[in-house]
């Protein structure tokens, strides 16, 4: 028999056509509150991107405060910060001060990747090529976060002590050698970037090397879930869900932008007019990992994507478009064994 499947939640913070940013982050502590109480989910985490409108967890550490503030037991953490943007002291200070106020549930999720395109990379003061440091930035947070501090004379208050479990997340395999070097958790962001899964998880597991965090290896993996009652609404919210992710990818795109400067119906054919476009296509191989259905058929679909990562927990995005919707897609995968 195979152990219980382990469920957690990527939580974007999304904003809707019609929501305000402070609608969006009240729904975000509802979600966590429901989640809280159904005692199914490990942890929920918040990713760092920047000059995204309909994304609203820009500043990871002031929303996971106001989380750890609204609930009581349910770990939460960054998916994650984006350290090349950061120095690794304020970081530990942040979330140092978040492990002070919240013991034991808080984790700190690490990424290389600037969340961002490089015209906001310049904006954000930071060197374009931190990426490179990054390897030396994880080693930096990490003694600022342990007993010993890595910078003579510099000590982390709050921080020092604090051991806050770090995670390395990644696409490629960088981050799955990295994370194996470093004896640390690694989290594949295969909800929206498929295509190197099992070859990066596989080299991971191949190359861990134990460490005072970890003694073994950690894989934790993404996935999109659209679940509702019966099937046929889970493919509706499912083509809603698809529709957006093509609309937003066309708005960064020369030339499409104009589309959706108009009436909303406007913006709507211009849409149907995209679907059977390359930018379609992309979204589509994106969200290749999507889970959709009933509960018999998200039971089974998460099962299978976990065997298919190797993964021993599965992060899961909750993307249906409304509150309602999602609130209904947790209590469907909390009944998940």
């Amino acid at each position: 028999m195979s152990p219980q499947l382990r469920l957690s939640l990527l939580d974007l913070a999304f904003v809707g056509r019609h929501q305000t940013t402070a609608e969006a982050l009240q729904d975000s502590v509802a979600m966590a509150k429901a989640a809280e109480a159904t005692g199914r989910f490990e942890r929920i985490w918040y990713a760092e991107h920047h000059n995204m409108a309909q994304i609203a967890s820009a500043a990871t550490s002031v929303l996971i405060a106001h989380v750890a503030a609204n609930t009581s037991t349910i770990k939460l953490g960054s998916g994650g910060v984006m350290l090349p943007n950061h120095s690794p002291l304020v970081i530990a200070e942040q979330y140092g001060t978040l492990a002070e106020l919240h013991p034991g549930r808080i984790d700190l999720g690490l990424g290389r990747a600037p969340g961002t395109d490089q015209t906001t990379v310049r904006a954000l003061r930071r060197d374009p090529y931190a990426s490179d440091r990054f390897p030396d930035d994880v080693r930096e947070l990490q003694g600022f976060l342990g007993d010993e501090s890595p910078v003579p004379g510099v000590v982390a208050h709050p921080g020092r002590g604090t051991h806050v479990p770090l995670y390395i997340l990644g696409s490629s395999l960088f981050g799955a050698q990295l994370a194996a070097a470093f004896g640390l958790p690694y989290a594949f962001a295969s909800h929206f970037a498929p295509d190197y899964l099992e070859q990066a998880v596989a080299v991971y597991r191949e190359r861990f090397q134990p460490s005072a965090q970890c003694e073994q290896p950690q894989v934790i993996a993404a996935c999109n879930v659209v679940a509702a009652d019966e099937a046929f609404r889970a493919d509706q919210l499912a083509e809603q869900v698809l529709r957006g992710r093509v609309r937003s990818l066309a708005e960064r795109v020369p030339g499409y932008a104009a589309l959706f400067s108009g009436p909303e119906a406007e913006q709507d054919e211009a849409v149907d007019a995209l679907m059977d476009s390359p930018v379609a296509a992309q979204a589509r191989h994106m969200m290749r990992h999507t889970v959709v259905g009933d509960q018999e058929s998200v039971a089974q679909g998460l099962a299978d994507f976990r065997d298919l990562a190797d993964a021993d927990e599965v992060m899961v995005t909750n993307a249906a478009p409304s509150l309602d919707d999602r609130l209904r897609a947790l209590e469907i995968m909390a009944q998940v064994r």
